[in-house]
């Protein structure tokens, strides 16, 4: 058995559910795989544990990555696998504020997480929504504290991840309201499947045994929530079943490839998109080839 490590997005929640369920179902084993599964805690901590060598495999969102990699921090990693065709970030408000459409941002205040990649890509998404950023405040906060914030009616609306949308609900007692940014920027991938280069030459058959044993898990969990959240609360006990179904349930509807590709599925055209977006909202300076954040080896065409 080939022994790897490999760290979630995000702790262990609905999201990040997939991993577990495809060490539970024996997708690793059948692949002559032992996985150790750390809780990840966001891009830095996740990668900064890969370039480490702390672990060999890992999931994190794939927008931020790009950031990071065409900034020149993070350069020794490769994108093998999505997890989310589109991505997740978005607007997310209550119903009291009526806030409906973009345009009704002007002139309020959206809490984010510092120097998040939804507070860094928002001037990109209200461009295209036809709104003018200068016009919203933006309030950095701990992505602990956002719910409450919008609860508390502090802020007027939040930049965050749609999957968050039961967690707000709860925690208002309110209708939540969601603008998602994909609405606007299409061509974003969300979290993706990571490894480094160097696993990529030195081992493909590992990446490639690897790569087909989580997207098993990944369809499994879309196809089966229910069971997948219950998986996951074996291993996480304080995380409640529902809300593992919860954010399962949410981003189905953003891991099926559209025109019936596989599950997985990159597309070399859209990350090129994705760095053009980047590179015109001065988020990255000079030239970044595809090829220096994805390999497409790993997920059938068909």
């Amino acid at each position: 058995m080939d022994k790897v490590g490999y760290i979630t997005a995000f702790g262990a929640v609905g999201r990040d559910a997939f991993v577990w369920v495809a060490k539970e179902k024996g997708y690793f084993k059948e692949a002559g795989i032992e996985v150790e599964i750390q809780e990840g805690a966001g891009n830095v901590p996740n990668l900064t544990a890969l370039k480490a060598g702390q672990v060999q495999f890992g999931a994190l969102d794939f927008t931020g990555a790009v950031i990071q990699a065409g900034k020149g921090e993070f350069t020794e990693w490769r994108a093998i696998a999505a997890v989310h065709q589109q991505t997740l970030i978005s607007v997310m408000t209550t119903a009291d504020t009526n806030i409906t459409t973009p345009k009704d941002l002007e002139n309020k205040t959206m809490a984010t997480a510092a120097g998040s990649v939804t507070e860094l890509l928002f001037p990109a998404y209200a461009e295209l929504a036809g709104i003018d950023p200068a016009k919203v405040k933006i309030q950095g906060a701990q992505p602990t504290a956002l719910n409450g914030l919008m609860a508390s009616r502090q802020v007027d609306a939040l930049g965050t991840f749609l999957l968050s949308r039961g967690a707000l609900a709860t925690a208002s007692k309110k209708e939540v309201v969601i603008l998602p940014y994909s609405d606007y920027l299409r061509d974003l991938f969300g979290n993706a499947i990571i490894t480094t280069p160097k696993l990529i030459q030195d081992d493909p058959d590992l990446v490639r045994r690897f790569t087909g044993a989580i997207l098993k898990g990944l369809q499994y969990s879309v196809d089966n929530p229910e069971e997948a959240a219950t998986i996951l609360n074996k291993v996480k006990p304080t995380y409640a079943v529902a809300a593992g179904k919860g954010e399962i349930d949410a981003m189905a509807p953003y891991v099926a490839p559209a025109g019936g590709a596989p599950i997985g599925s990159m597309d070399e055209a859209r990350v090129a998109r994705t760095i053009a977006i980047l590179q015109a909202s001065n988020l990255i300076p000079g030239d970044l080839p595809p090829a220096n954040v994805v390999d497409l080896s790993f997920v059938p065409k068909s």
